[in-house]
């Protein structure tokens, strides 16, 4: 079976078995995903690249602790935490930036026209503005959910808070979003 088909699971327990060839298909998987969310913690590119090395040593030196009965994105993602949110406390930088340009229009090309619609980024950036306001614990939430793709589970997982509380930051950082919006448009 080709790896590329294999689950995460699948891959941890090959790795786990002597094939430790098989961790850069994990890395392969993880990289621009622990990129993006990074770049929601730090502003250097010096830094996020050392810190992203950072979480994947220690995810291969603690693959062995890695139970394959649950999820590795789960597992990963509260490294990646951990690891994003000690380096924000040592670079003592208050400022989280949160989106780039890459993130919100990456190149598809399988798309016939990679134009940017004006619109488009007017909604962006005014959205990119409301999620600057959040507190961080808001917008990590919301980052994890609606860009990063996880579920209240796996960001319960990650920020190692009770689920129940994922969704209400979710409600609680939407209503805040919408309020700030309508202070937008006035």
């Amino acid at each position: 079976m080709d790896n590329s088909l294999k689950t995460d699971e699948q891959l941890v327990s090959l790795v786990k078995d002597g094939n430790i060839h098989v961790f850069g298909d994990l890395v392969g998987r993880y990289e621009k995903k622990f990129e993006r969310y990074a770049r929601k913690f730090l502003s250097d590119q010096e830094d996020i690249k050392d810190v992203i090395q950072g979480i994947f040593i220690k995810i291969y030196v603690n693959i062995n602790n890695f139970d394959t009965e649950k999820k590795f994105s789960s597992w990963a993602y509260s490294i990646a935490h951990n690891e994003l949110v000690n380096a924000l406390k040592k670079s003592k930088k208050k400022f989280l930036p949160l989106l780039d340009f890459d993130i919100i229009f990456p190149y598809n090309p399988q798309k016939k026209n990679n134009n940017i619609n004006i619109e488009e980024l007017d909604a962006k950036m005014l959205a990119d503005e409301s999620l600057k306001k959040l507190d961080p614990k808001y917008r990590e939430t919301i980052v994890l959910f609606y860009i990063e793709g996880l579920s209240y589970k796996e960001i319960s997982d990650v920020m190692q808070i009770p689920v129940s509380t994922v969704g209400i930051r979710i409600k609680r950082a939407k209503e805040i979003i919408k309020t700030i919006l309508k202070k937008e448009k006035k």
